[in-house]
């Protein structure tokens, strides 16, 4: 059997990769910081610990040989170093990125510039060639460098660039629906959202992306590729959708234009232009079919949200979204003094 390496078998994106390689044939070691298991696995995937900083670690699980590996925690130059230091015992591999690279024809990317003005102007749809940040030291410049470093490889290891925007789906560490799921459950049934409740920030469900490196496994090359749905609702859209999936009626009050007040009407999905990917290289390159669309992938993900806000607070669920979003996505207090004053 063909032999595969996932790194970060246990993330969210990791966890359906493994059941898509395991499903399509591959021998699968499942590499993660706990070693722990998903259900939905087959008995035959091996689960292993793994310090990604470890190089000998990786490396002995590389062994004398593996047909793939699929990286989806490379976050550091020295990650990508490890790879290419094993070139000559990977067959090929796939390496997660992000979307967050793109830069706009005036050096502006959507993670360094909030407000409308220095908001960047992409073309829409994203094509792959469109410019990315400078190598450097901040995290757009680091995932550019590793892209870099893996793609001038070439035929040596042969590896597939997966750029994803909005990732959605269970055991997400920054969900973007938990803005609205956790309003519903708190009894908030009005709500205000900038910009019309019209912008767009492409999802990319956890199953597509596994799909995405599934076809790159069978067809092993060097590319890189965006990596979203079919789909791309609007923030107010997404609303609704998740209403509908909780059994819940809301009222949105949608402004025309940046937030009206501090921590008022801005929400994770929540931009001034729309940032939405071209996905016709992946369609050319691999047959890229979506095996979900952004509607029909959204109860899963509500489902499981909902649970871990009856186990606690969302703060302790969800640390690093504490840390992502820190202005204040849950202000209530804000959101009732807007409304009142807006109402006199």
């Amino acid at each position: 059997m063909k032999k595969a390496l996932v790194i970060g078998a246990a993330g969210q994106i990791g966890r359906p990769t493994v059941r898509a390689l395991a499903a399509d044939g591959w021998e699968v070691t499942a590499a993660s910081r706990g070693g722990g298991r998903d259900a939905g696995w087959p008995g035959d995937v091996r689960a292993v610990a793994l310090d990604r900083e470890d190089g000998d670690a990786v490396a002995a699980l590389v062994g004398d040989g593996v047909d793939l590996v699929v990286d989806l925690i490379a976050f550091t130059p020295a990650h990508g170093q490890q790879l290419a230091g094993l070139a000559d015992r990977i067959g090929s591999a796939v390496v997660a990125s992000s979307a967050a690279v793109y830069e706009d024809e005036q050096g502006r990317g959507f993670h360094t510039q909030e407000q409308p003005d220095g908001w960047p102007r992409y073309p829409v749809p994203i094509p792959e060639t469109q410019r990315t940040a400078s190598p450097g030291d901040g995290s757009r410049a680091r995932k550019v460098r590793i892209e870099q470093d893996l793609l001038a490889l070439g035929d040596r290891l042969p590896t597939t660039v997966l750029r994803p925007s909005a990732v959605h789906g269970p055991y997400c560490r920054t969900p973007r629906e938990l803005y609205f799921v956790k309003r519903n459950l708190d009894g908030r049934r009005t709500r205000v959202l900038a910009y019309n409740g019209e912008s767009r920030f492409h999802p990319a469900s956890t199953r597509n992306l596994a799909e995405l490196v599934r076809l790159a496994a069978a067809r092993p090359g060097s590319r890189v590729l965006n990596a979203a749905d079919p789909d791309h609702p609007s923030v107010a859209e997404i609303g609704a959708m998740v209403d509908e999936v909780m059994g819940v009626e809301t009222g949105t009050v949608l402004v025309d234009g940046p937030p009206p007040a501090p921590n008022v009407g801005d929400s994770p999905w929540s931009v001034p232009l729309p940032l939405i990917l071209d996905m016709s290289a992946a369609e050319r390159e691999l047959g890229y079919k979506p095996v979900t669309t952004y509607a029909d992938a959204l109860p899963e993900t509500v489902e499981w949200l909902a649970a871990r806000l009856r186990e606690q607070d969302w703060e302790t669920g969800f640390p690093k979204m504490v840390a992502s979003y820190t202005t204040g996505i849950f202000d209530y207090a804000a959101e009732d003094a807007w409304l009142a004053s807006s109402a006199a």
